[in-house]
């Protein structure tokens, strides 16, 4: 079975339930989104997806196969993950961040590097040269020996996600990317997620945890809504913005999609 699957997802802070018996499905080719008011269980569900938080009980799959229980064995399943924030590593360049990401490639190196043959020089050109087409593809490209530092806060973003796409990843988590940008920014970001399914070969699956309601309901194909940890709704984005439940939990007022 492709794409990801989550059964009954609890999980528990002493007394304080942050998921109760959470099921979501996310496959090949879609982009789920998952909303819901501040404390819902949202940063939860992607920290027990990622292996940062253990569930109490549930059954996590990825592919068929169970999610690892830390987080540095996402990749070797074909998962990347972006920040909140834009979390790239101060000291290295924006060519050097996205390289970084490439972690399944730079592996298949790392003997050659050591012992200093000359496939280590061929790998290096390669990861920077597939580091520089994502960076072009993202439209972001002329800042490619900039430090993190220096930049825009929307160009940042982007040298983010371009770092997390260098994984190849058939599952990409996307974690509030359009927090601190204009409308304007947003809507080109839309642009940029609609598309990453197509990505792999047999259609990459993006769930994507969001507050910019328009974005959601424009690019999502389903929206699963948490509320107190449980799953209030899920649909399509033309049946979530008229649910009278998530209406009264999260949006105040009806989504026009």
């Amino acid at each position: 079975m492709g794409g990801l699957r989550l059964r009954g997802v609890d999980v528990h802070f002493g007394g304080l339930v942050a998921l109760d018996g959470v099921d979501l499905d996310v496959t090949p080719g879609q982009v789920v989104g998952v909303i819901g008011p501040n404390g819902a269980g949202k940063t939860t569900l992607f920290n027990v997806i990622c292996g940062i938080q253990r569930p109490r009980r549930g059954e996590l799959t990825f592919e068929g196969r169970p999610l690892p229980r830390r987080p540095h064995g996402l990749t070797r399943l074909g998962i990347a993950r972006t920040l909140q924030g834009v979390g790239l590593f101060a000291g290295l360049t924006v060519l050097e961040n996205v390289v970084t990401g490439a972690t399944a490639d730079a592996r298949a190196g790392l003997g050659a590097a050591l012992l200093g043959l000359p496939r280590a020089g061929r790998d290096e050109r390669c990861l920077r040269d597939a580091a520089r087409a994502l960076l072009a593809e993202l439209g972001v490209d002329d800042y490619a020996d900039a430090y993190p530092t220096t930049l825009p806060y929307a160009v940042g973003k982007r040298v983010a996600l371009a770092r997390a796409l260098a994984a190849r990843p058939r599952l990409l988590l996307l974690d509030e990317p359009a927090g601190g940008l204009s409308e304007a920014e947003v809507d080109e970001l839309g642009e940029l997620i609609a598309a990453l399914p197509a990505r792999a070969d047999a259609g990459c699956a993006v769930l994507l945890v969001e507050h910019h309601m328009d974005l959601v309901m424009r690019v999502c194909d389903e929206v699963t809504v948490l509320d107190f940890g449980r799953v209030i709704a899920a649909g399509p984005p033309d049946r979530i913005a008229d649910d009278p439940a998530v209406i009264e939990a999260y949006l105040g007022e009806a989504v026009t999609t």
